[in-house]
């Protein structure tokens, strides 16, 4: 139906043009009925008074009677005056605007005639009457004539009073008609009103249940249901109104949610699909990560993270083999599914699993002749390749394929296996150099103290050779106390080397390893040593850590040995900028050497400064201002550990290799 040809419709069967109309309608009968009650109270206003006259006319005609035959009991013109007043009287009360207000209005003809009736009756038969007894009676008191005049007159009216009367009584019975049929007229047109505006209500209570309740209670069901997720439920009434049409306009709404709302639940499962896939990926990262980070990509963890992928991707077994791209043989590392006593072990076709570095699926035949589908994805941190993944596909088919996130997923564990290598062999080349290091350390404290020790005392005994050939006692006794000297020295320095060796530096830090090497000394040389602690939060290696203490340590040992001194002072300081100052200082005799030449005290000095050096800072001994010795290192902590001192450590063993 055409927009022009349904607006007519519209207009017609609108509710509000319905309950317009209805309102409209008993606007109007109200209107009506309070219009007919004003103007029949308008027509009716007088009558009281017309009716109360009216009657007075009955009371005057009597009076006028009583006066005629009371008259003659009157002296002189006493009856004459009386009975024209009450003749004037009921003249004016005749014609009083009482009545004739009444009369203009309109009233029914009965009450016309009957008036002119009364009014023709006064006129024509008893007013004449009256005044020529009125004027017989004057006439009679002027002139002294005999009384028997106008007694014809007088005698008239008291015999035709009484239907004269009667003529007003009918006047005052038809006004009291007309006014009550007045309110008779009234109380019909109210009832009338009155039952057309209750038909009118009534008509319109039905209209509204049937035309609004109804159909609202349909609506809000449909909404309920809309509201609990229901858009199957579709409204009934389809009328052309208001209402109806959002009966119309709410079924194509619901059938419009109905498949937006499949829509929207179809990508919510996607969605939920989707986010599935991601913590499962996320699961699969963490537990792969988890994995390389507790232990090193050994044969057990690599096949129970292909167990792992087989969990969240549709693959049935795989392995992982170490070689690069164009190696003509590879090491398969690990491996999961394999059964040998069925024939069916993959082949090792290693070029097709290398493939040229990248991710791809190929087709593999089995021994025992079945094709099955393999996806490979090379196992790389940044340029250093370290092999491939391989990993069969549970369909076989030809077009078998991971998905896209499966592809990702897979290529990001290999990344994280080829990340674990790396770790792995830096951690392995980390070791080897600490060992290196370490070894290194070793033979320069074995070459800078018992080397030369042993030199020393080879040479003593070469001495001792010579000095027994000569057979000279003396000096064959002197070179014995040497080397008795100089065996004390190395036993001491031996000591001292394996306290080096196992010097460890705990959880407490640096300042806790200081203060046990200060009370070790104070404890073994009974110098009063005082640590000054002023380091603050700066961070050292754990190198630096062991090269400082191993200077103080040295600095505290020529303390104890050879400066004779009672006091002593350990600073160690770090300023904001992170410059560390160490400061030993004792109160003894100075850096004087014994003149028996004995240069085993000197020994450790050289030991310093070579460790000063690998910390990549100065070293300077000097005499202190009280006349002792002072042993100042100053270094940076950025600058405690080189970058090359592997290199240095290297270049060293090759050397003495």
């Amino acid at each position: 139906m055409s927009l022009q040809k349904r607006q007519p419709v519209l207009l017609k069967k609108s509710i509000l043009v319905r309950v317009g109309v209805a309102m409209a309608t008993i606007l109007s009968l109200a209107v009506i009925g309070i219009l007919s009650s004003v103007i029949i109270a308008e027509t009716s206003e007088g009558f009281a008074a017309a009716i109360n006259q009216a009657g007075t006319l009955r009371m005057q005609s009597y009076r006028i009677a009583s006066s005629l035959v009371h008259g003659t009991d009157l002296e002189g013109g006493q009856a004459g005056d009386t009975t024209r007043k009450l003749v004037e009287e009921f003249e004016e009360r005749i014609y009083s605007p009482r009545i004739h207000t009444v009369l203009q209005k309109g009233t029914s003809l009965r009450v016309e005639e009957a008036y002119q009736m009364v009014e023709w009756r006064w006129q024509e038969s008893f007013l004449p009457q009256l005044k020529a007894y009125l004027q017989a009676a004057g006439a009679s008191t002027s002139s002294d004539q005999d009384e028997s005049q106008g007694a014809d007159e007088k005698l008239f009216y008291l015999s035709n009073v009484d239907s004269f009367v009667d003529d007003i009584h009918h006047l005052v019975k038809v006004l009291e008609l007309d006014a009550e049929e007045k309110i008779q007229q009234q109380r019909l047109i109210q009832i009338v009103t009155l039952a057309l505006m209750l038909l009118v209500v009534a008509v319109s209570m039905y209209m509204t249940h049937t035309s609004v309740l109804i159909p609202l209670r349909d609506l809000l069901t449909c909404a309920r249901a809309a509201r609990r997720g229901d858009f199957s439920i579709r409204s009934h009434y389809l009328e052309e109104d208001e209402l109806g049409q959002l009966g119309q306009s709410f079924n194509v709404m619901a059938e419009d949610l109905s498949k937006m709302y499949a829509d929207l639940e179809e990508r919510v499962r996607e969605k939920t699909s989707d986010l599935e896939q991601s913590n499962q990926s996320l699961e699969l990262l963490y537990t792969a990560t988890k994995r390389l980070n507790e232990s090193t990509p050994t044969e057990e963890v690599l096949r129970n993270l292909i167990h792992d992928i087989e969990h969240t991707t549709n693959i049935r077994g795989g392995y992982v083999c170490l070689g690069k791209p164009g190696d003509k043989q590879a090491f398969r590392l690990a491996a999961t599914s394999f059964d040998d006593e069925n024939g069916g072990r993959y082949p090792l076709d290693c070029a097709t699993c290398l493939g040229d570095g990248t991710s791809h699926t190929f087709e593999l035949q089995r021994q025992d002749q079945s094709a099955t589908r393999m996806f490979s994805t090379p196992i790389k941190d940044q340029e250093q390749h370290y092999g491939v993944l391989v990993l069969e596909l549970a369909d076989a088919s030809e077009s078998a394929e991971l998905s896209d996130w499966q592809q990702r997923l897979v290529e990001t564990v290999a990344s994280h296996i080829a990340m674990g290598m790396n770790m792995a062999q830096q951690a392995s080349r980390s070791r080897m150099l600490s060992l290196l290091e370490e070894r290194s350390v070793i033979a320069r404290e074995l070459h800078d103290s018992l080397a030369q020790s042993l030199s020393y005392l080879k040479i003593q005994v070469s001495r001792l050779d010579m000095v027994l050939a000569g057979e000279d006692q003396n000096t064959a006794l002197e070179i014995s106390s040497i080397l008795r000297s100089a065996l004390n020295g190395a036993y001491r320095e031996l000591r001292e080397l394996l306290t080096t060796f196992r010097l460890r530096i705990s959880e407490a830090g640096l300042i806790a390893a200081l203060e046990e090497t200060v009370q070790e000394y104070r404890e073994r040389s009974g110098v009063e040593i005082e640590l000054i602690n002023k380091i603050g939060n700066c961070q050292f290696r754990p190198n630096a850590e062991i090269h400082v203490i191993q200077i103080i340590r040295e600095a505290l040992s020529n303390v104890s040995r050879h400066a004779d001194a009672e006091k002593a002072k350990v600073l160690v300081e770090c300023d904001i900028d992170g410059l560390v100052t160490i400061l030993v200082e004792d109160d003894g005799k100075g850096m004087a050497m014994d003149d028996d030449g004995d240069m085993m005290q000197h020994y450790g000095l050289p030991i310093m400064k070579e460790r000063a050096e690998w910390l990549g800072g100065d070293l300077t001994i000097r005499q202190s201002p009280s006349g002792g010795t002072s042993v100042r290192l100053v270094f940076e902590a950025a600058e405690s550990a080189p970058s090359n001192i592997h290199e240095s450590v290297l270049q060293r063993m090759n050397y003495e290799q």
